[in-house]
């Protein structure tokens, strides 16, 4: 009887790992993390604008009392199309939405404004991608709730979904 059972301890552990790895894939993950970077000041920068007719920006200009969702996006990056429905309903309720575009060609951003919306009153060109790692971002989209005195208050790693929006509005009201 002994060696039936151990017949069945494969299987067994085969279900368990199943269904750890199943539960893995079935809770959602927050992506709204606590990084290093929240509750210190934006990185020092100034950039040039990324696309004609769109001016750049400095960090000064997030600290001049008005709160500010700062967006680190790329025209090549897919999430960043998914996520620009979700910027122009961020911005239609009247929260400023500044873009850093991530090693990105003026014709090929103006492409994507074109086809997917403009959301942002200000994009600045990071070509090197200094800017996005000074902020401790490590890919795109990711977006920052900064404070209308410059200091940063939350960090979203990838796109913002719908399911978010009234969450990032609300953020970005509350960082006054």
């Amino acid at each position: 009887m002994n060696g039936r059972r151990i017949l069945w301890v494969p299987l067994v552990l085969f279900i368990l790992l199943a269904a750890f790895l199943m539960y893995g894939l079935a809770v959602p993950k927050d992506n709204n993390i606590t990084s290093k970077m929240v509750g210190t000041r934006v990185p020092d920068f100034a950039l040039a604008s990324a696309v004609p007719g769109v001016p750049g920006f400095t960090s000064a200009e997030l600290a001049q009392g008005k709160p500010h969702l700062v967006n680190i996006f790329a025209s090549w990056c897919i999430p960043c199309a998914s996520e620009a429905p979700q910027l122009r309903q961020i911005a239609a309720a009247g929260i400023p939405i500044v873009g850093i575009a991530i090693r990105d060609r003026p014709e090929e951003l103006a492409n994507f404004l074109a086809h997917y919306g403009n959301p942002f009153q200000k994009i600045g060109a990071d070509n090197q991608s200094q800017t996005q790692l000074a902020f401790g971002s490590s890919g795109v989209p990711e977006s920052f709730v900064v404070d209308g005195k410059g200091n940063i208050v939350r960090q979203t790693i990838g796109p913002i979904n719908p399911g978010d929006v009234a969450d990032v509005i609300a953020a970005v009201r509350n960082a006054g």
